[in-house]
């Protein structure tokens, strides 16, 4: 099974739609194995965000991520990467299709609700940059049978 590090972004929070965006990626299938609300310094923002170091909208990128509390998921399911990606949408709200999350709730690309890993490797490093081992839970679900 993969993995994958979702944040549900200080905006979706802030508009009351961090259960919304849980519950569509909840009735995927995905099985959520680690979850945690929290306020991110700018320090671990920087370090989230590192390959857009440079890039001129990092800093605002930083600016908004810290602005307030965000909450932090990390899925588990077959293909999660992939399928996180489908659901989230284009990055650009404007330009996401109707049915993905970005493209119902979104408002403009800085501010676009979600942030799922784009790769397995990336989602391992995203992964450990928010959660320690002891925060991730191993467990079965009887509906798993039912999915895979």
């Amino acid at each position: 099974m993969e993995r994958s590090l979702v944040l549900v972004k200080p905006d979706a929070v802030q508009r009351g739609l961090t259960g919304k965006i849980i519950s569509r990626l909840e009735s995927k299938g995905l099985k959520i194995v680690a979850m945690k609300m929290l306020h991110l310094d700018k320090r671990l923002a920087r370090r989230h965000y590192a390959i857009h170091r440079g890039k001129a909208f990092f800093d605002d990128l930083v600016s908004f991520i810290t602005s307030s509390p965000l909450v932090a998921i990390v899925f588990e399911g077959k293909n999660a990467v992939d399928i996180i990606r489908q659901m989230m949408g284009a990055t650009d709200p404007t330009k996401a299709s109707s049915g993905t999350i970005r493209g119902d709730f979104g408002i403009d690309i800085g501010h676009n609700l979600i942030h799922g890993s784009d790769s397995l490797e990336n989602a391992a490093k995203e992964i450990d940059l928010f959660f320690s081992a002891k925060e991730i839970f191993e467990y079965d679900r009887d509906l798993d049978g039912w999915i895979y």
